[in-house]
Formats: structure tokens, C-alpha cells, sequence
């Protein structure tokens, strides 16, 4: 079995619980593979004293790993996701980070949880991602083109709004004048999508959700279409850039430029240990319905 280790020290502690799970692995004939900048990372810090220079490194994987292990917040899954692709390697998210609604797995139960994922006693949740493709193409995207949770145009370097208008499947729907527009997996509904408004979609659902951010139109509201549907999006403001975020990475395009978004290809395997669920953890992190008459 050949495990990847992806992570970062954002939290206070987290040190603690990365030897641990170094060490609860290290027990067990599986290959560890770290990523570079990360055991660099552990080297360097004071609170770990250990040394793990035997680990071999990655940059890039292939499809010869069989689980892919993520060590901080939902931010370090989906920077996990840029190294799966569409390799179609499960990630198992470990949480050390404050909400972990995809990192779920707690960090006081790490020992265990490896022994339940070397066991394979875990279900997985695919979830579906969205492709952008711009016209003319920019090559800071061609290269690593989709997100997981969502793709979001927003305004640049100016706080007047931004017009954006909107075609499905090649047919027109509106122009939103707002702050940006986001274009969200079920994955990311809990996320940006949700804090601007938008609807909580269940991951197996085959929809995805566009979301006006701080629109001037008091009629436009969020809006559910099937996971098949093209978008079609033109950006126009009184700068001559706007900003197109994909998850936790942002570029920079020109206004003339035509952006299309699409459901990807593949899909990302999440782990689920058995006895979690979406509907458990919109409950425990969101407080989803908490009511003290309940």
C-alpha cells in the first residue's frame, strides 16, 4: 500500500498531531510518501524533534498511490485536490484546522482512524467538480483548470461593481451587476456559495448553484441548474481586469476575455469513516436546525 502525506502548520499544536500520525504509520508496511515542501516544513519546526529524513518525497504523483492523506483545514484539501487531479485517489482529510466540513476526521483519533483506513473500513463520497475554459485561452488556467468547491468572478483592484452576464447553454439568462458571481459544486455550497446566500446542495446531488455576491438587483437570487449545464459568463466594469478565483487559486484576466464553466470529467473520492455522513456533520458544524427547544 502506498500512502501520500500532504499538510500544513496553520494551527497551534498541529505539530503534535502529524508526528502522531507519522508514527501510528511508520508501524505498518505501507510506503509513506510525503510531500517536499511539507517535510521541509516539519524539519524546520521546533516542537517536532524527531527526525524524518528516511521519508521519500513527492512534487507531483501518479496513479500508484492508493490513499492520499490530507493534515490540516478544508483549505488543505483543496489544495490536496491539485495533486489527485483526475487520478481518482481517495483523500482521507485530517483536521486540525477550526471547522473541517471536508477535513473530517479528528485529530484526537488518529491512531485509530489509521487503523480503520488501512482496513479499508470506510466509504467513499465522489464528489463532482467544475472546469473553466477561457476565450482567448490564458495559460496561468489552461494548465490547472478546475476547482472542487467553486469558480467565482469577482471585481479588481475597485469598489464599483461589475456587470456579468450569463448564458446557459448558450442561452441568455441576465446580466448580474454585483461584487462577482460564484459557481459552486454541491462540495462548495457549504462554502462561499452558502455565505453569500446561497443553498446548501447535498454532494450527491447533480446540480450546481450560481450565486450573485452583493448584487445591486434586489431580484437576483441564487439559482439551482442541472450539473450538465454550460455556462457562459462576459465580465464588464470600469476596470479593464477582473478576478476569477478556482478554490484557493486566483487569476488575473482581461475583460474582453469570454469564460465558459463545465461539469469536469471526473470526480474526487472523499473518505468517509463509517458512522459519518454529510447530514451528521451539517449538524455538528454548522449547527444545522440547532434550536434549545430541541
Amino acid at each position: 500500500m502506498k500512502i501520500g502525506i500532504y499538510g500544513q502548520f496553520y494551527h497551534p499544536n498541529s505539530s503534535r498531531y502529524v508526528e502522531e500520525l507519522l508514527d501510528a504509520l511508520c508501524h505498518e508496511e505501507i510506503e509513506v510518501v510525503i510531500e517536499h515542501d511539507f517535510l521541509k516544513l516539519i524539519h524546520q519546526n521546533e516542537s517536532i524533534h524527531k527526525n524524518y529524513g528516511e521519508y521519500q518525497t513527492f512534487t507531483e504523483i501518479d496513479a500508484s498511490y492508493d490513499l492520499f492523506i490530507s493534515v490540516g483545514g478544508d483549505g488543505t484539501i483543496l489544495k490536496s485536490v491539485n495533486y489527485i487531479k483526475n487520478l481518482n485517489i481517495p483523500i482521507a482529510g485530517i483536521n486540525t484546522g477550526r471547522l473541517g466540513f471536508l477535513a473530517t476526521i479528528n485529530k484526537e483519533e488518529i491512531r485509530s482512524t489509521v487503523t480503520r483506513l488501512l482496513n479499508k473500513e470506510y466509504t467513499i463520497s465522489e464528489r463532482s467538480a467544475l472546469c473553466i475554459y477561457t476565450n482567448p485561452e490564458d495559460g496561468t488556467i489552461c494548465t490547472n483548470n478546475f476547482a472542487l468547491n467553486e469558480i467565482a468572478v469577482s471585481r479588481k483592484n475597485t469598489t464599483s461593481m461589475i456587470t456579468i452576464e450569463t448564458w446557459l447553454d448558450d442561452e441568455y439568462l441576465t446580466a448580474y451587476w454585483a461584487d462577482g458571481l460564484i459557481v459552486s459544486t454541491p462540495t462548495g455550497s457549504t462554502g462561499y456559495s452558502l455565505s453569500c446566500g446561497g443553498p446548501v446542495i447535498t454532494p450527491a446531488t447533480k446540480a450546481i448553484a450560481i450565486t450573485p455576491i452583493a448584487p445591486h438587483n434586489l431580484n437576483a437570487r441564487p439559482l439551482i441548474l442541472k450539473d450538465n449545464t454550460k455556462i457562459t459568463l462576459k465580465v464588464s466594469g470600469r476596470e479593464n481586469e477582473f478576478l476569477v478565483s478556482m478554490d484557493s487559486r486566483i487569476a488575473t484576466l482581461k475583460q474582453e476575455t469570454t469564460i465558459t464553466i463545465k461539469k469536469a470529467p471526473f470526480k474526487i473520492k472523499m473518505v468517509e469513516i463509517k458512522g459519518d455522513s454529510f447530514l451528521q456533520t451539517l449538524r455538528k458544524k454548522l449547527l444545522w436546525g440547532e434550536d434549545k427547544r430541541n
